[in-house]
């Protein structure tokens, strides 16, 4: 089995925090954002992973591509880095990673999340994993039969067909069907709005025989803008919450922690109250103030501040009461 994820976007929604570094390394409960999902991934995969490929942008750098290695060697795979240099559609992304293209490939585009209860079947032709929605105008949506089996794939419907919303996660029995049919669709120049889309490769191959069915998530977490990164780690924490265990390199002073709280390496809190569904990461120290519902990252200093609903970069000063904060890397923020 390979898994391949697409994660060259600039991920403007999520700005300033995306400024220094891609949306998919932004942490949730201590670990990055595409670190989580191919360990999910994993999770409902009866067979090895082989190999991880990582589709960024060129101006990622080395740093960055040597954290993606380490994640997949964190499932025992191979870690492959390959780049899209131009953003044309979801399609195109995979196509920079075709050479990985053949056997059992699962694609997993880095900004959602899942929580699921199941295990791959692996002898299916092709899986496509959605979730209920209210509004499938935002989304490309599938269309069902009574035999469960999908019929259509819709991008953004404007007329309501279906509220089964495509969450980005595609499994694939044959990598090399696959890899034709992008092929077909790059060489052809078949765009929608001048990009290639991959659910005209889904129709493609669901008119040549393939059948795909829906796999069902319990839960689909977005991390599209800070808020609803906020609420992913959040979701995060309560479901990882009996093994949290703050490192011996960290500890607290007069104050208290109120479960479930990530605490990562040489964290230093006093005279506070942290808690509940706070991210605190490495070398952060916080002292006289209130935090909730909150992601610090590491090497912050917070003083006298009053959080909730915030989301603090790395090297962050924050000296200032306030209740809803988004600040990236390398800033000040001081009460005069």
């Amino acid at each position: 089995m390979k898994i391949i994820v697409p994660m060259a976007g600039m991920g403007k929604r999520m700005r300033p925090h995306t400024l220094t570094i891609p949306k998919p390394l932004i942490p949730i409960a201590g670990k990055p954002i595409v670190h989580r999902l191919v360990e999910d991934i994993a999770s409902v995969v009866q067979q090895p992973i082989e190999e991880v490929g990582f589709v960024i942008g060129r101006s990622f750098g080395k740093e960055v591509e040597l954290s993606l290695q380490k994640v997949a060697e964190s499932i025992g795979a191979k870690g492959s880095i390959f780049y899209q240099d131009e953003a044309l559609g979801t399609a195109h992304a995979l196509y920079c990673a075709k050479d990985m293209l053949e056997g059992n490939v699962i694609v997993a585009y880095a900004d959602t999340l899942f929580k699921a209860n199941f295990t791959l079947d692996a002898e299916k032709d092709g899986i496509v994993w959605v979730q209920k929605v209210q509004d499938p105008s935002a989304f490309g949506v599938v269309r069902v039969d009574d035999r469960n089996v999908i019929t259509g794939f819709v991008e953004k419907p404007t007329t309501f067909v279906s509220d089964l919303a495509i969450i980005g996660i595609y499994y694939f029995r044959d990598g090399a069907f696959l890899k034709q049919e992008l092929q077909y669709l790059i060489d052809n120049n078949i765009t929608n709005a001048g990009e290639y889309q991959l659910t005209n490769v889904l129709d493609n191959m669901k008119s040549k025989g393939s059948q795909f069915v829906p796999g069902q998530v319990e839960e689909w977490l977005d991390c599209g803008n800070k808020d609803a990164t906020v609420h992913t780690n959040q979701r995060y924490l309560e479901y990882i919450k009996d093994n949290l265990t703050p490192p011996a390199s960290s500890g607290s002073e007069n104050s208290v922690i109120i479960p479930p709280v990530y605490i990562g390496e040489n964290v230093k809190i006093s005279n506070s109250v942290i808690g509940p569904y706070v991210s605190v990461g490495d070398n952060t120290t916080i002292s006289n103030s209130r935090i909730r519902n909150t992601i610090v990252q590491t090497n912050t200093l917070v003083d006298n501040a009053n959080l909730e609903d915030s989301m603090l970069g790395n090297f962050v000063t924050l000296k200032l009461s306030s209740s809803n904060f988004s600040i990236g890397d390398y800033n000040s923020v001081v009460e005069s």
